[in-house]
């Protein structure tokens, strides 16, 4: 007897092998996303220990901040009163419970919330952090692209020099000389802080104000107190966004050269398309998704080049606070705004990985 063996009809369901594989497919993309948002709650965990037990290093908050100011029996019953004399693991436990309902405790030096001095000053940073990730895009990107553009020529070598001037030299460096240069020198600038004080008084004003004083300043509907937020934006926004702008730089130059050398490019070439067309058609594109997984670190690296723009031009964000907490001695609040920096960090580059996930498909694999 011989068999038969009959071709599948067109239109039947596809084999086990190919259903499995469109499950893997289709599935990747949401183990991914599951398994990066998994890893924050551990990140985060490993943040807050490590600041607690390095502040605790020191000694308890009270001690350190009010040692010496008052007599050692009344310095002995506050730390008493505040429970720093138990075990520092008790404390600990104690310290994750308050996290987890949201208390961050209160400061020593003027006895507010912290999640209150957080929601304050909060917005002030996120606002430079904008400002400057605006200027890092403006700035780097399209000199990136000029530098592929002119590989290995004389503009291409000055870029590259600009760019390892901008992340190397220290923002307060950059920012002492901007003053000096457009505050001082040729006073078109202010020098220092986020609007002059009948801006800020006529924000004051407002029911529904943010904290974000562009957003504030249009709701007041004044043309002046909008200019007059963006003037007071310029210097400490190009001061941090230099330090990224750099990092952009090299990227886009390394990515677009080597965008321009594959074989879809060359043949385009062939074809006699420009050179500057292939660079905004074929290569611009491609440049961008290396920015984007990076976005997250540089996050980081803004937040943390706040502290000093920040208190160089006295904006008054967490930066300008945490310096003055420090200076204080106050650890409470010094921990409590390390913590939400790091929160912060953990969050942006969870949402960075997302993006570049939907963008990028092999980034999932």
């Amino acid at each position: 007897m011989t068999a038969t063996v009959s071709a599948p009809a067109a239109g039947t369901a596809p084999g086990p092998d190919r259903t499995k594989a469109k499950r893997r497919l289709g599935g990747g993309l949401g183990r991914y996303l599951l398994v990066r948002a998994l890893l924050i709650i551990p990140t985060i965990f490993i943040l807050v220990t490590v600041v607690f037990f390095l502040m605790r290093s020191t000694g308890d908050p009270i001690t350190a901040a009010l040692g010496g100011k008052l007599p050692p029996a009344q310095l002995a019953q506050r730390v008493h009163e505040a429970g720093y004399d138990r075990p520092v693991l008790v404390q600990y436990f104690e310290y994750l419970g308050q996290l987890l309902r949201g208390d961050f405790g209160t400061t020593f030096t003027d006895h507010q919330p912290v999640t209150q001095v957080l929601l304050t000053y909060g917005a002030a940073t996120l606002e430079l952090a904008f400002y400057a990730l605006v200027v890092a895009f403006i700035v780097g990107i399209p000199l990136g692209l000029v530098a592929a553009y002119f590989r290995d020529k004389a503009q291409d070598a000055s870029l590259r020099i600009f760019a390892i001037l901008c992340y190397a030299t220290p923002v307060f460096f950059v920012g002492l000389v901007l003053k000096l240069v457009f505050s001082i020198w040729l006073g078109w600038l202010p020098v220092s802080g986020r609007a002059s004080t009948s801006s800020e008084l006529e924000m004051q004003t407002l029911d529904g104000k943010t904290g974000i004083y562009l957003i504030d300043a249009f709701q007041t509907g004044d043309p002046a107190v909008v200019g007059d937020v963006l003037a007071h934006a310029i210097l400490p926004a190009v001061a941090l966004g230099l330090l990224t702008a750099g990092v952009f730089l090299r990227l886009v130059r390394t990515n677009v050269i080597g965008t321009l050398s594959t074989d879809y490019v060359d043949a385009a070439r062939s074809r006699g398309v420009r050179e500057s067309r292939l660079l905004r058609k074929h290569a611009y594109r491609p440049a961008l998704i290396p920015i984007i997984t990076v976005i997250g670190l540089q996050i980081a690296l803004l937040l943390g080049g706040a502290v000093l723009t920040e208190t160089t031009f006295e904006w008054k964000g967490l930066g300008f606070q945490l310096v003055h907490y420090l200076q204080a001695r106050d650890f409470v609040a010094v921990q409590g705004m390390v913590v939400l920096l790091a929160v912060i960090v953990t969050l942006t580059n969870f949402i960075v990985d997302v993006i570049a996930a939907l963008i990028d498909p092999r980034v999932r694999y």
